[in-house]
């Protein structure tokens, strides 16, 4: 009497604490106990039924004296096919199998790191929706005003995590939603997320909802590029300095190029070139980049170098070949005007020689006649003083 008193005890006892079943499947949440039925079982004893269980069940479960099986607490190792065996008196055989199926409910999900404003037309992350302690795992769904947001790699992202307690078992699900708000869409959209356990029948859990606020950018303004020195010709070993201005907020990234071709520089507002040397001569222009707008490049800008030689200065330009035609002309109308200078003195110094020329032979015929005059003056003077007393 003592053991059937027992046997009834524990059959009230489990049948207000944890749950008496019969059915194929089972499922039990962890932690509670679980009472499974052997159908067929001799209601007295000595009775013939046999439980085969396997793997760690053997050191928790027990059979009560009516044949059914007590799993005081179950846990996620619990999970399984139960199968049981009973004869009764007339020989008769009764075969019951039970999958068993656990499930904890975790915590309610929260999102963490929401965002307090997203930017139109540009993709921004609007928080994180975790969940903690469930098991299976189940799944997390984000929704917008109250409707399911649909990830389609464009407009709509997430990015999901799952990791297991090495120890318990239970799951933790962490769910990352990137959105595109639309220009012109609603201000103060809202966002919520919940998670869905992996069983039937079982209610979904819903965050705290979000309401970020969505701004317009502020159009674009055009970019500039300034150079210093201004005009950008240099000499040899000078030190350029670019300035690509594009004012917006947030900072857009900056990128450069030079010939057309992208320079691989990181990102920065400021392009130093120093000591430069005929490598560096070129065309330039900076490409402003802001998500909400898209790239915008720069008018280019030409980079000439001056060098001195010495017969002179001469100009060498990549892009400036006005500098280089200009010092061209000047050279060929240097050369031309010396030239005709040139012709100017020789013809100058051959007039020069003709009239001298000229003038010799008259100079001759009068030394001729004046040296005939003074011949004809010396006889007479000789026969006026031989004739006196």
């Amino acid at each position: 009497m003592a053991a059937w008193a027992a046997a009834g005890a524990w059959v009230l006892i489990l049948s207000l604490w944890g749950a008496v079943v019969g059915g194929q499947n089972v499922t039990a949440r962890i932690g509670e106990p679980l009472v499974l039925n052997c159908k067929g079982a001799p209601k007295k004893p000595p009775q013939q039924l046999e439980w085969k269980l396997g793997g760690p069940w053997d050191s928790v479960a027990r059979v009560l004296p009516n044949g059914s099986l007590l799993l005081p607490a179950v846990g996620i190792q619990d999970e399984g096919t139960f199968r049981c065996r009973a004869t009764n008196r007339n020989g008769k055989e009764t075969k019951t199998n039970y999958r068993v199926r656990v499930y904890q409910i975790p915590g309610k999900p929260e999102i963490v790191d929401p965002a307090s404003e997203l930017m139109a037309g540009v993709p921004s992350k609007v928080g994180t929706c975790v969940s903690e302690g469930g098991y299976p795992a189940g799944t997390l769904s984000w929704h917008l005003d109250g409707k399911p947001l649909v990830p389609d790699g464009k407009g709509v992202a997430v990015k999901e995590q799952t990791w297991r307690h090495p120890e318990t078992g239970l799951f933790t699900l962490q769910s990352e939603l990137m959105v595109t708000p639309a220009r012109g869409g609603a201000s103060r959209p809202t966002f919520s997320c919940s998670f869905s356990p992996g069983l039937p029948r079982r209610r979904a859990l819903h965050t705290a909802p979000i309401q970020p606020s969505v701004w317009e950018p502020e159009p674009l303004e055009e970019v500039q590029l300034v150079v210093e020195p201004e005009g950008g010709v240099v000499a040899p070993g000078e030190t350029v300095t670019l300035t690509c201005e594009a004012p917006a907020q947030p900072p857009p990234q900056i990128h450069w190029m030079k010939d057309g071709v992208p320079l691989s520089l990181t990102s920065s507002p400021v392009l130093i070139l120093p000591e430069v040397g005929p490598q560096d001569q070129g065309t330039y222009s900076c490409v402003a980049t802001l998500p909400s707008h898209g790239p915008q490049e720069s008018p280019a800008v030409s980079i000439s170098i001056i060098e001195t030689g010495e017969e002179g200065p001469t100009a060498g330009s990549v892009g400036g070949s006005g500098l280089g035609t200009l010092a061209l002309v000047l050279g060929i109308l240097g050369g031309l005007g010396i030239a005709t200078l040139l012709v100017g003195v020789i013809m100058w110094r051959r007039r020069r020689l003709q009239g001298e020329e000229r003038k010799a032979p008259e100079n001759q015929e009068e030394e001729e006649e004046r040296a005939e005059l003074n011949q004809s003056e010396e006889p007479e003077a000789g026969e006026s003083s031989t004739g006196g007393p």
